[in-house]
């Protein structure tokens, strides 16, 4: 029997997001840069390609994520990642209600998608693969590692229970003490004040210079000071998500990094454009 996660956007957002983000980086860097940077242009499009393939095969997972049981085993089906697991290496099968607060270790997660190695406050690691995990996933424990599901059919746990001879335990998190489930990065008033602040300063830049740059003779690097931007945003945001769960104050101040950055970005656009104008 073949399961899907929960059907969702997830997959065509990454989609849409990496050919856009992507897009404009490889265009931004070949307009910024002249045959005469051309150390440069290979410094930079050298990593943009690397990511541009990671990204690539992230979203092939989300497009690729399936479970698979078996008479003796069950499969689990990520991008090329393809793990099995004998009925008599589970130990629990555990179905979790409500958002569990994971922190992100080797990972990637989107609107409608999750996938990669997390910590589950309160529990312990997973190694999680689906859509909607905010809704809840079937948190399984085994011999071969701890994994996370999010099929969008109930069968799924329901066959699981029959092929282990397991009794399917429930924990609903909003039953769980905030002592032992911890602070999600989201419920995290200063995490989500500092990434809101990253925010703002890049759309800000970017707004500045969609605006006031067409048309100026403003120095082409401008659009490379745009395009380092959102990679220090991808950068700061990710590294301090995963920083905060052993330095609240070292993630936060990762954060602050990029909204100084970025600033420092703004200024010097403005003042070069307005010189220009």
């Amino acid at each position: 029997m073949v399961f899907k996660p929960q059907k969702s956007y997830g997959p065509w957002i990454g989609l849409l997001a990496g050919i856009i983000i992507f897009g404009f980086v490889f265009w931004g860097i070949n307009y910024s840069l002249g045959p005469e940077d051309q150390i440069l242009k290979i410094l930079l499009l050298l990593p943009a390609v690397v990511f541009a393939f990671v990204g690539a095969y992230l979203v092939f997972g989300a497009f690729n994520t399936r479970y698979v049981i078996e008479d003796e085993r069950l499969h689990l089906h990520w991008g090329i990642f393809h793990k099995t697991v004998a009925w008599s290496e589970f130990s629990e099968v555990i179905q979790i209600k409500g958002e569990a607060t994971l922190f992100p270790f080797l990972s990637a997660s989107w609107p409608g998608y999750i996938a990669g190695l997390y910590t589950m406050q309160g529990f312990g690691p997973v190694r999680i693969f689906g859509s909607k995990w905010e809704d809840g996933f079937v948190y399984m424990k085994t011999s071969r590692g701890f994994f996370g599901v999010t099929p969008g059919d109930d069968r799924f746990i329901q066959t699981i229970a029959e092929k282990t001879g397991l009794e399917i335990q429930e924990i609903n998190m909003d039953e769980v003490p905030k002592h032992v489930k911890g602070t999600s990065l989201k419920n995290d008033n200063v995490f989500s004040m500092y990434y809101k602040m990253n925010v703002i300063a890049l759309g800000m830049l970017a707004l500045y210079i969609a605006i006031f740059y067409p048309g100026s003779s403003a120095p082409p690097f401008i659009i490379l000071l745009l395009v380092i931007a959102l990679a220090l945003f991808f950068f700061t945001v990710s590294n301090a998500g995963r920083l905060v769960q052993f330095s609240a104050i070292g993630g936060y101040a990762t954060l602050l990094m990029g909204v100084a950055v970025t600033g420092a970005f703004l200024i010097m656009s403005f003042a070069t454009i307005s010189l220009q104008l």
